[in-house]
């Protein structure tokens, strides 16, 4: 029974997460080039992406630690979509790119506020599915709702020609999620309840394992160049037409979705081995995206969008299976502030070498990924599959 109901509830938060991603995400598709239009440089556009992951992340210590301690899962929840979906049509009246850039960290920072919160009442869930299943599901809907929000932007560019049209036109999606977040939240208003109880285990402090994954996934942020960046690169280069940025953005997304789904059972199978092949595959987008023409181009997009589904399944998935449920909250919280900050220092190094050098930002990005590898390894042998 227990488990029948965790699906219902990984599928309403999932369907949730569909709209919030086509709104957001939808976005984010053509939030690089925006800034350029509205007179932002490389540098700019890198430090603002950086920094608004470094809120988006940074803050869920906060979030995190908040909703441990008060156990209002749901409240915290509740506003940080407030606050996200709110800021995404407000970027149609923005008329200078600081405006813009303070609507795409506030988005970020509603993002931070939610997530903590909303990942451990899917925890809860999702051990009684097998975690990575659980949270590949979710995230396959998350990601699928990606795929359509720079889709229904791309149609409205392509019909209006204009930005700030498309920013106004995700007002839709916004009030759809909000609306569903709100249903779930009396529809199941103790997901805790979801999760059998374990025999209540004492520790002091978190796992070494947790910190030996950390290290890795700091590693894997610091290298993994943003959306923005790359759409600024699309942007400014002629390697494809300004009009299909939102489409590479699309397919990014739909491989994204796949992706969850197909390496989460395979995370429920054989563990945290899983991210060695996957972090080698994902280091490639870099070189593809800025050394290649449209094909490689697409294809480094469609490798950035596998990446990305890891970043966003497997990883909570793993903190999950390595951290006991009751430290889970500050945990994520930890986690993921670890994470925003390795992206933000990463983001704002590759910024600056996009203006210098291309084969230096290259070099950089794949070197940092590729050195989490190690790390990754030691966690296997620290906390093999079970």
């Amino acid at each position: 029974m227990n488990k029948k109901a965790a699906l219902k509830f990984v599928l309403a938060i999932g369907v949730v997460s569909f709209f919030a991603d086509m709104t957001y995400e939808g976005s984010r598709s053509i939030t690089g080039p925006y800034l350029a239009v509205l007179g932002a440089s490389a540098f700019v556009v890198g430090v603002v992406s950086g920094l608004g992951e470094l809120l988006g992340y940074g803050l869920r210590l906060v979030s995190g630690r908040l909703s441990e301690r008060t156990q209002k899962f749901w409240p915290i929840t509740l506003f940080g979509y407030a606050i996200q979906m709110a800021s995404v049509p407000a970027l149609a009246l923005a008329g200078s790119w600081p405006v813009a850039a303070i609507l795409m960290i506030t988005e970020r920072i509603g993002k931070a506020t939610r997530n903590p919160p909303r990942d451990v009442m899917l925890s809860h869930a999702a051990s009684e599915m097998g975690y990575g299943w659980g949270f590949g599901v979710h995230e396959a809907l998350d990601q699928f709702g990606a795929l359509f929000g720079p889709l229904l932007v791309w149609l409205v560019i392509a019909e209006k020609t204009q930005y700030r049209a498309a920013f106004a036109t995700l007002l839709f999606p916004a009030i759809i999620t909000m609306v569903l977040v709100v249903a779930a939240r009396f529809l199941y208003p103790h997901p805790e309840n979801l999760e059998v109880a374990a025999p209540t285990i004492e520790v002091e402090g978190l796992p070494r394992a947790f910190w030996v994954y950390f290290a890795g996934a700091a590693l894997v942020a610091a290298g993994f160049v943003d959306f923005p960046i790359m759409a600024f690169h699309f942007q400014k280069s002629d390697a494809i037409a300004k009009s299909s940025i939102p489409i590479f953005y699309s397919v990014a997304m739909a491989v994204s979705g796949a992706g969850s789904l197909l390496f989460g059972r395979f995370f429920d199978r054989i563990g945290i081995k899983v991210l060695l092949p996957l972090t080698l595959i994902s280091s490639a987008a870099t070189p593809l995206v800025f050394l290649g023409g449209f094909k490689m181009a697409l294809a480094g997009s469609a490798l950035w969008g596998l990446g990305t589904g890891v970043h966003e399944s497997i990883i909570p998935a793993a903190v999950a299976r390595i951290v006991p449920a009751a430290r889970r909250p500050s945990a994520y919280g930890l986690f993921t502030a670890g994470f925003g900050i390795s992206w933000f220092l990463g983001s704002a190094v590759i910024g600056a070498l996009y203006t210098i050098s291309i084969p230096a930002l290259v070099a950089f990005s794949v070197g940092a990924q590729l050195a989490a590898i190690p790390f990754f390894l030691r966690i296997v042998l620290i906390n093999p599959p079970r």
